[in-house]
């Protein structure tokens, strides 16, 4: 018998985190504890060692749900970080990829994304985050590359002109390569505020076009993604 996921909620909304939990157990899987503020998760974490951490970015306490994932990745790398949160400010989002959490969803909780994303993450390797200090240049599928430090997109050695939104969608999705990029996160990094599905589809269909090629994966009701 498969042993039950573990996960561990960190909101400090209590009526929330207890909606997640009941709802969560009803899905079978194993919720080992809630809590309201950073330096507790950090804490904590270092003796439950979750699979998965629900994370609400603004908490109680002096830290946020970031500076807790960017600790805990520390000790854990393991551990996929989802977070959960109402406020979608650019520097949130550019923060949580940083952090390197595997999904951003936005409040209110939708049951069917949750599970969703959770799904998504748990298949996935949870390669780190390819940062400009350990590689210049992110190798994509179908002979394509992503110059982080100059912000352009090779096939091969040809460079493909992009539009500054199509350089910023490439950018995201390159850096998490092998990761699920939600739409909200996508929106917020390529826009700063929230568009339509269709806005976003649109987007991506237009780079399709540019580069005559799909290297960008739907996965549908979650977002997108470039797999190697």
């Amino acid at each position: 018998m498969e042993k039950k996921k573990t996960i561990f909620i960190v909101e400090d909304d209590l009526l929330s985190a207890e909606y997640l939990k009941e709802f969560l157990i009803k899905e079978n899987y194993n919720v080992l504890d809630i809590v309201d503020t950073a330096e507790e998760a950090i804490q904590k974490c270092k003796t439950i060692q979750p699979d998965i951490i629900l994370m609400d970015i603004m908490l109680k306490g002096q830290l946020s749900g970031c500076e807790a994932a960017v600790e805990i990745k520390h000790f854990h790398p393991e551990c996929k970080i989802i977070f959960l949160t109402a406020f979608a400010e650019p520097e949130m989002i550019d923060f949580a990829v940083e952090s390197k959490a595997c999904a951003y969803l936005m409040k209110p909780y939708r049951e069917k994304e949750i599970l969703a994303t959770i799904k998504v993450v748990l298949s996935q390797d949870n390669i780190p985050l390819e940062t400009k200090e350990e590689v210049s240049l992110i190798s994509l599928k179908n002979h394509f590359f992503f110059d982080t430090e100059h912000r352009r997109l090779y096939k091969d050695d040809q460079e493909i002109p992009l539009t500054p939104k199509k350089t910023r969608l490439i950018e995201l999705l390159a850096k998490n390569k092998n990761n699920t990029v939600s739409n909200e996160q996508i929106c917020m990094f390529v826009w700063n505020e929230i568009k339509s599905n269709s806005t976003l589809r649109s987007l991506i269909h237009r780079f399709r076009s540019v580069i005559n090629d799909d290297i960008i994966t739907n996965v549908n009701g979650v977002g997108y993604s470039i797999n190697s």
